[in-house]
């Protein structure tokens, strides 16, 4: 059954409901009792699972992106122990210990 948001005109009073699809739409506010309570146009949620050709057709597309992004933080990555190894000789520990 999908979740309806409905809200008061008059009050504001907003609230989802769940309803069924033949069920008539809701028109008496609960909050203050005036006949302005409409349903909200909102949009659909919904998530695409399995092998179908969503995945299989744009699975590869946003790749490279991905690959020079985790590329580029390999790089990173690499570049880091020797800049903290030029610097440990600087700390009162020698950078021996879990905090450098």
């Amino acid at each position: 059954m999908p979740i309806y948001a409905y809200k008061c005109e008059s009050c504001g009073h907003a609230k989802d409901v769940l309803q069924k699809i033949s069920d008539a739409p809701l028109t008496v506010c609960p909050a203050c009792g005036a006949a302005t309570f409409a349903k909200q146009l909102t949009a659909a949620g919904f998530q695409l699972k399995g092998s179908g050709w969503y995945a299989t057709d744009f699975k590869g597309s946003g790749g490279g992106t991905a690959a020079a992004a985790s590329g580029t933080a390999a790089a990173a990555t690499e570049s880091k122990p020797a800049e903290t190894a030029s610097a440990a000789p600087s700390t009162p520990c020698g950078g021996s210990c879990a905090c450098h």
